[in-house]
């Protein structure tokens, strides 16, 4: 449980930080700190934890220990908070908002420290409340360095009485142990209590949270294998697709030109067979549809093969994953494993620039721009691969990786030409045309600018960029 609003009061009252001297800054992980003051001929440790359900600010005795690795934030503080003097410290209302004025050499800074379990942070702000940095970055709080920090607005609702705890557990073990002594005060025992406890506390919320992450991830992977497997069934009796075809032009005389359906012998299967036909077209070109659908189902089915395995082996890592969670009794440790598995997709880490895409194992890659292009030219493809651009407009390179043996099928030509004209500045136009070849058939711009090339052995193919294309693939469908 994290302090309440009452008790955070009751800890500031006993600190009395105003005219403390910061002497240093130590970040021992990800959702502590720890501010080294010193007044009155005393040093004190004040340490502020942010980890979900354990949020606290109060004095510690125990033995904060340094990070084998600076961090980013810690870096920050002491740069420019080390060295300060705390001009005034209160809470803002009852928000669980603790703000501390400080001053250093002729600078002033407003560092906020919010302790709300969901959304627990501290900011350090100019006196106008300009974002200089925070110890977490959240650019949907719109709390990232040049933006405002924004306090909550009183809404107004009656002011709940929350009790302060009295920890009698705490003081009775102490007097136990120690039966000359005073009693503690409310920061000595926060500091027992928590010291004890909050390792448990923090694992407990944070194994939630791998609960939510793990069932949302389970649902979303298990509905696409289920998806893929579908698919395959259907490619399994891809065969009465070329048998339609067969008796359709076995008997032309069955279509009447109004009628949807004809009804007809199956000389394969016996018994008689129902199959839906195109009034409006020729039997010949029914059959063709048929044909084809039979050709596309035939050609598709080791790549959607290898799609299932590729989701089945994701289910198997998203199992391991969990467990590994799970068997993890350290809380910092979980967070990093947290950290590691709900890290968007766009900020991910890639061994190329740009985006890439993978539909019925084809691999798609797409520049963004003058840079991104050059990279992938230059070190991300080979000359068998497939090179896309919109015609005479800026724009994105999109590479289609080549795969030995396969020639690249019209879907996956124009899952490529819709994402080369989504990222040009054709995007918002009609029909776009664009050229395409091979890598090896590019040559580099003599003096032109970076990534620019000329094509020979080009194709054209023309397009009107399809939403619904783009959308299946931004969502992996």
């Amino acid at each position: 449980m994290s302090l309440n609003c009452n008790e955070i009061n009751v800890i500031l009252s006993e600190l009395k930080l105003d005219g403390n001297f910061i002497q240093d800054v130590i970040q021992p992980g990800y959702d502590m700190l720890a501010l080294c003051v010193y007044a009155g001929g005393a040093a004190r440790t004040v340490l502020i934890c942010t980890a979900q359900n354990v949020c606290r600010l109060h004095e510690t005795r125990r033995k904060v220990v340094r990070n084998d690795k600076p961090l980013r934030f810690m870096e920050f503080l002491r740069s420019n908070i080390r060295g300060s003097w705390i001009d005034s410290c209160r809470q803002i209302g009852l928000q669980r908002i603790v703000e501390l004025r400080l001053s250093h050499g002729g600078r002033s800074f407003v560092m906020y420290i919010r302790l709300w379990s969901n959304a627990a942070n501290v900011v350090v702000c100019t006196p106008d409340n300009v974002i200089l940095d925070s110890m977490y970055r959240r650019p949907a709080r719109n709390e990232v360095t040049g933006a405002r920090f924004s306090l909550p607005e009183p809404d107004g609702a009656p002011l709940r009485e929350w009790p302060v705890r009295d920890f009698a557990d705490v003081q009775a073990e102490y007097a136990a142990a120690h039966p000359d002594a005073a009693p503690l005060t409310f920061n000595e025992k926060v500091d027992r209590w928590y010291g004890e406890r909050a390792a448990a506390l923090s694992r407990e919320a944070l194994l939630k949270q791998a609960e939510k992450w793990y069932a949302a991830s389970k649902n979303r992977q298990t509905a696409a294998l289920e998806r893929l497997e579908a698919k395959r069934r259907d490619f399994a009796s891809a065969g009465r697709y070329r048998r339609y075809g067969d008796l359709i032009l076995t008997y032309p005389r069955l279509l009447d030109g109004t009628s949807r359906f004809i009804e007809c012998e199956d000389y394969e299967g016996g018994g008689v067979v129902r199959i839906a036909v195109d009034p409006a077209k020729s039997a010949q070109e029914n059959a063709a549809d048929y044909y084809g659908r039979y050709k596309k189902a035939r050609s598709g089915a080791d790549d959607l093969q290898n799609d299932i395995e590729r989701a089945r082996r994701q289910l198997a890592q998203l199992e391991s994953r969990y467990q590994e969670i799970l068997d993890e009794r350290n809380p910092v440790r979980i967070e990093q494993l947290l950290r590691r598995n709900s890290t968007p997709k766009q900020l991910q880490k890639k061994g190329h620039p740009g985006l890439d895409f993978t539909v019925n194992g084809w691999y798609i890659l797409v520049g963004r721009d003058a840079d991104e292009n050059d990279e992938l030219l230059r070190r991300h493809v080979r000359g068998s691969d497939w090179w896309l651009h919109v015609r005479d407009v800026p724009g994105g390179y999109v590479f289609i990786k080549n795969r030995p043996g396969k020639t690249v099928p019209l879907d996956i030509l124009l899952d490529a030409a819709n994402l080369a004209v989504h990222y040009s500045k054709a995007r918002n136009a009609g029909k776009v045309d664009l050229y395409y070849t091979q890598v090896k058939h590019l040559r580099r711009a003599k003096n032109g600018p970076k990534g620019l090339v000329l094509p020979t052995n080009e194709k054209n193919i023309c397009i009107e960029p399809d939403k619904r294309r783009l959308a299946r693939l931004e969502s992996g469908g």
